[in-house]
């Protein structure tokens, strides 16, 4: 996994500002309010950090902006970063700020003067979160010391509070690396065998871990899944994630993953134009592992288990074709029109299992799972379906707590009709109107009586070509956060 850049708190030390290497962050809300450490930092430039906050450029400056002073006369500091932040800034204008100092970073030390900033750890997430880089496959990777070299330090009036604070802060970053590497990393490295071994490694952190290989998944009649990985090389699997920090007798939440390593799309080819991105196509799955990390790695008390489905869609002579019908572990036909629309085969049985033998207080699944959703949310959020209001405006809530966009789509019976077949009983596509709903409506037909479940289609969030609010384009890690907050406010306790 890339390690996060290494992330501590100290107590403010003025003295030091003169011989400090890297880079100097400060926080200014305004040219007339200004904390120690600017006063002494405009003193050792001969008051040319004066000149720069009464700048009209300076002026111009939003929450979360930046100006840069590069080589300071009078200090060893490489450059002054001033991030204009208000005095009582919130939580995501925070982070928003440490992201805003991560952009200039570089491998460069930082060290933040937040003083009493009550929000100085999340500037420290924020600038963790997008000090990220996928180096995993190139021939000259970064130095090993990279995560020291280029260490970030809050000095702060209140080291330990800040450090406290840290912790669980520190563990939802390395959960959000995991996801982005997962879904970075291409599908000849990420094979179905491959991934299923990353995640047993999960096992060092205390989550039980077991693989289901194909054998397993023929006796338990899970023909949906098997279906779509017919035509691979590569076994499919199911991997079974359970993090047991809660009451022993209490029901678990129950986090749901695709994980298409790879998607031809099958006989039903997709465009050659852009295939090669869907190495991203296990990006539910990513998340899900994603955030078992975290919660491990913070001591999160609650219990969640997180299931996968490990396929590749493949063509081969045993390829399933348009127009076979297939049996689901709940015992349900499908009749496949298109091969393309393969994760909701995926996540049918794997939601039908996580039922069956967990009985789960929740469920959630995670999927890249329909252009649709790009075309009706663009790339800003994920679409959220959902069988139960309070399961989903809890989702809704810790999302947007976490600068985490989601938006919450219909479902209705009407939508059924675009799922009937002649000769099965059902269809996994009803055309293109309405793809994201249709798709959501097939997959609540594996979603059992009395269970709270909620969809989340993260096709136009997973990867992306453009900057996010808190990582570079690509991988985006979008989830590990909101849901790691979701077990924190609804299921810990």
């Amino acid at each position: 996994m890339t390690a996060p850049v290494t992330l501590t708190a100290a107590a403010t030390d003025l003295v030091a500002l003169a011989t400090l290497e890297g880079r100097i962050a400060l926080l200014v809300d305004n040219a007339e309010a200004l904390d120690l450490s600017v006063r002494k930092v405009n003193r050792l430039t001969k008051g040319a950090l004066n000149r720069m906050l009464a700048s009209e450029a300076f002026g111009k400056l939003k929450a979360g902006d930046t100006m840069t002073m590069a080589f300071p006369v009078g200090m060893s500091a490489d450059a002054v970063d001033v991030v204009r932040l208000p005095r009582r800034a919130n939580a995501a204008e925070a982070r928003k700020a440490g992201v805003a100092l991560a952009k200039l970073k570089g491998k460069a030390p930082v060290t933040v003067m937040a003083g009493s900033q009550r929000h100085a750890a999340q500037i420290g997430m924020g600038l963790a979160l997008r000090a990220y880089s996928y180096d995993e496959m190139k021939s000259k990777p970064a130095d090993a010391d990279t995560r020291t070299a280029g260490a970030i330090t809050l000095m702060v009036s209140k080291p330990d509070e800040v450090e406290a604070a840290l912790v669980p802060l520190r563990a939802a970053v390395e959960g959000v690396f995991l996801t982005r590497d997962l879904i970075s990393a291409p599908a000849n490295i990420l094979t179905t065998t491959s991934f299923a071994d990353r995640l047993l490694a999960l096992r060092d952190l205390g989550v039980e871990v077991e693989v289901l290989e194909e054998a397993d998944l023929e006796k338990l009649g899970m023909g949906s899944l098997l279906s779509v990985g017919h035509g691979s090389e590569s076994p499919s699997k199911v991997v079974v994630m359970q993090w047991k920090g809660g009451a022993k007798d209490a029901a678990p939440l129950a986090l749901v993953g695709k994980g298409v390593v790879f998607d031809t799309g099958g006989y039903s080819l997709k465009p050659a134009g852009g295939m090669e991105d869907m190495t991203m196509d296990m990006g539910g799955a990513g998340v899900v592992a994603g955030v078992m990390h975290t919660l491990a790695r913070r001591g999160a008390r609650a219990n969640v288990v997180g299931l996968v489905g490990l396929v590749e869609n493949m063509i081969s002579g045993r390829s399933t074709r348009p127009g076979d019908v297939v049996r689901s572990m709940k015992g349900d036909t499908i009749e496949v029109i298109n091969t393309d629309a393969e994760g909701r085969l995926v996540l049918a049985d794997v939601l039908w299992y996580a039922q069956e033998r967990f009985k789960p207080a929740g469920m959630i699944d995670l999927a890249t799972l329909t252009g649709a959703i790009i075309i009706a949310l663009g790339h800003e959020k994920a679409g959220v379906f959902a069988n139960d209001d309070a399961l989903c405006n809890a989702v809704l809530k810790a999302a947007a707590a976490e600068g985490e966009g989601a938006w919450r789509m219909p479902l209705g019976p009407a939508y059924d009709a675009k799922l009937k077949s002649p000769i099965a009983d059902m269809k996994n596509v009803g055309g293109r109107d309405g793809g994201a709903i249709i798709a959501a409506q097939f997959l609540q037909r594996f979603v059992q009586e009395g269970t709270p479940w909620v969809h989340l289609d993260i096709a136009g969030v997973a990867s992306v070509k453009e900057d996010t609010a808190h990582a570079p384009k690509g991988a985006s890690g979008w989830g590990v956060m909101a849901l790691n907050r979701l077990v924190a406010d609804r299921f810990e306790g």
